[in-house]
Formats: structure tokens, C-alpha cells, sequence
């Protein structure tokens, strides 16, 4: 059992965890020209099927983490994703100059997104999936 604090605390996590993966996966689905002129950019093959894929993702994990369902599940597909993006699209090894430095500060910061779902899933509960359970609460976080 935890504290009022931890729960505190972990509520607040994952609403700002929700938050950092709904916005861009709304930006993604409403306005994909940038994003796809980024992706063609690091030569992403499929690009425009890829975004709205990942939009997608993003939104619904976005909406599960915010309800408190699926957490451990949603943030473990979070750290594919991210792992995803840091080899495809924060490649800064593949770059020089500015544009290194910019693609290295992502991959990193990536990094500590990473690092805080993982803390988020170490202290979820597993879950059984299935449509009627989507509707309940994870219990304990």
C-alpha cells in the first residue's frame, strides 16, 4: 500500500506523461505536413502511414495513462516507441554540427522520458486485457 503522496505524486506523473504524448499525437493526426517533411528528412520510408500510426498511439496511450488503465502495458509501448524514434528520427549520428547537437539533446531527453515510464510501469499492476476490463481503473496507481 502507498502513501497519499506516492499516489499523489504518481497521478500527477502520469498526467504530465499523458499530456507530453497526447499533444504531438493530436499535432500528428491534424497537421502531418511538418512532421512528415522531418520523417523524409531522416529517410523514413512510408512516412504518412507511419505518422498516423503513431498519432494513433499516441493519443490512445495518451488517453489510457490519463484514465489510469493499462498503465504498466501503455508505458512499456511508450519505451518501444521512444526506442523507435531515437534510432530513426534522433540519429545524431548521422549528423554534423547544430544539427547534431539538436538530434543528440532529443535522443537524451528521450532517454529520460524513457527512464520515467519505466519507473511508471515498475509500479503498475499487470492487467489482463480485455474490452470489459478497459473500463475499470488500474488498481493501486
Amino acid at each position: 500500500m502507498r502513501g497519499a503522496s506516492a499516489i499523489i505524486y504518481i497521478t500527477i506523473g502520469r498526467a504530465l506523461l499523458a499530456l507530453y504524448f497526447f499533444v504531438p499525437g493530436i499535432a500528428k493526426l491534424l497537421a502531418p505536413t511538418s512532421q512528415v517533411e522531418m520523417m523524409q528528412h531522416h529517410n523514413i520510408p512510408y512516412a504518412l502511414p507511419l505518422l498516423y500510426i503513431a498519432g494513433a498511439a499516441q493519443v490512445s496511450g495518451a488517453v489510457l495513462l490519463a484514465t489510469n488503465r493499462y498503465v504498466r502495458l501503455t508505458a512499456l509501448g511508450f519505451v518501444l516507441y521512444i526506442l523507435v524514434i531515437n534510432v530513426t528520427m534522433h540519429d545524431f549520428w548521422n549528423f554534423a554540427g547544430v544539427e547534431a547537437v539538436h538530434e543528440l539533446q532529443n535522443h537524451i531527453k528521450n532517454l529520460g522520458i524513457l527512464a520515467g515510464l519505466l519507473v511508471l510501469a515498475g509500479v503498475s499492476p499487470k492487467r489482463k486485457i480485455s474490452v470489459k476490463a478497459v473500463l475499470r481503473p488500474d488498481s493501486g496507481s
